[in-house]
């Protein structure tokens, strides 16, 4: 179950600020719904939860399965949506250790999101002796680091088992369309997973662009798309009043319109990083426009006490925290007694390490708080697929929401060009 908690909001904003956005949401609501299955604009993912069908999702699984049973290792390649959502929900669900925890699925690693060449090598060096498939996702195929990455591994594969072999091993994630990639995909006849027309990458981790890798983790890809159905179902109501999802994006743009220009994902669990990271691509492409934007950032918790801590407590007031915390913990670990008691914490021992987490995220927020911070507090049950699900849409559509009462278009990324203009100049110019 979710929960929306803003005790340690409430008196920063007000019921009568927040209640005021009332009329602009439903209006707001009513433009991201009407027609939102449209070829030609971005709002797919809305009624994604509900529009993908039972066979794609056996697609997904049966190619999972194939690549579960012949391959030690998945190489997904992918930038920015295409590979942070997989990465997210494949530590959330599992580990920030599923690389050397996993028994029964293969490792899997991402490239193709930054050209550091150790990096790569690295990850061709552990490849050299195992069975490899290649998850290459991209909607358009021109993108240079994965574009590279993806050259790169299918002469690994090619060299290691002959190109009618490595054709079997090879799956690309693209637009059906056009594009680079679809035309080397169906020039070699690679197995084609699609990225629908009217879906950006930041929200795609629905679609195949997430759930293959997340499905050959292990993970039940059916539970997820169930959470988010839920999700989809639960926040389709327009009154402000009765929807925390367009409450959180309302609240957030109170703050940021009163000074509070960075928002702090925060969480006590280590395996919440890359769910962070997801976060920080999905508000800061649709948000950061037309000098515009809250500056999303992120720490895990307690380790960022003793280094970002002190800022936050003491530092400019600049910033607000949303707080996700995990109600129930999957395991139990105890304090062991000791008789000499020389560490003198023999007085935790009728407790578990779970409560002193649970404590320190008490003490942090009653301290932020008092401190000039304001915090928004989610919680869910624990790390399952449905909640997993459930997340990702309430993230998704809050972002959507929140990036139209800050008046700037949440599907497009034209910043995300400059770079790439210059890169290319100066590449072919070399």
């Amino acid at each position: 179950m979710f929960e929306l908690e803003t005790k340690y909001v409430d008196k920063f904003v007000g019921s009568e600020r927040l209640s005021s956005f009332g009329k602009e949401v439903k209006k707001i609501n009513r433009s991201l719904h009407d027609d939102c299955d449209d070829k030609n604009d971005y709002r797919g993912w809305i009624n994604l939860p509900i529009n993908i069908s039972d066979s794609e999702l056996d697609d997904i699984q049966k190619t999972a399965s194939k690549i579960i049973s012949d391959s030690d290792i998945l190489v997904v390649i992918g930038i920015g949506g295409s590979y942070l959502g997989a990465a997210a929900a494949i530590e959330f669900l599992h580990s920030s250790h599923y690389n050397y925890l996993c028994k029964n699925t293969p490792k899997i690693f991402f490239v193709g999101n930054n050209m550091s060449e150790s990096y790569i090598s690295e990850i061709l060096e552990m490849c050299g002796s195992k069975d490899v498939s290649i998850n290459v996702i991209s909607k358009s195929g021109g993108t240079i680091e994965p574009a590279v990455s993806f050259r790169i591994f299918k002469n690994f594969l090619e060299k290691k088992y002959g190109k009618d072999w490595a054709r079997e091993r090879i799956y690309c994630t693209t637009d059906n369309s056009r594009g680079l990639l679809l035309k080397i995909a169906q020039k070699e006849r690679y197995k084609i997973f699609n990225i629908p027309k009217n879906i950006g990458g930041r929200y795609s981790v629905l679609t195949a662009v997430g759930l293959l890798p997340i499905c050959v983790s292990g993970a039940d890809i059916r539970k997820i798309v169930s959470g988010a159905k839920d999700a989809y179902l639960k926040y389709m109501n327009d009154d402000l009043s009765k929807n925390d999802c367009y409450k959180y994006a309302v609240l957030r743009n109170i703050l940021y319109n009163d000074g509070k220009k960075i928002e702090l994902f925060a969480g006590y669990e280590p395996r919440l990083a890359m769910l962070f990271e997801w976060c920080k691509q999905l508000f800061g492409e649709s948000e950061g426009k037309e000098g515009k934007g809250i500056f999303p950032a992120s720490v895990v918790y307690s380790r960022d006490l003793h280094s970002l801590g002190q800022f936050v407590q003491d530092g400019s007031k600049i910033l607000f925290e949303t707080v996700l915390k995990i109600r129930k913990s999957s395991t139990k670990l105890a304090i062991p007694y000791e008789d000499d008691d020389l560490d003198k914490l023999n007085y935790l021992c009728e407790n578990s390490v779970q409560y002193i987490n649970d404590v320190i995220c008490e003490a942090t927020l009653e301290a932020h708080s008092a401190g000039n911070v304001p915090n928004i507090v989610m919680s869910v049950d624990d790390f399952s697929e449905y909640n997993l699900g459930y997340l990702i849409y309430f993230f998704e559509k809050s972002c959507a929401v929140s990036s139209k009462l800050l008046g700037v278009n949440p599907f497009n990324q034209p910043g995300v060009e400059a770079y790439k203009s210059k890169m290319f100049e100066i590449l072919k110019n070399q």
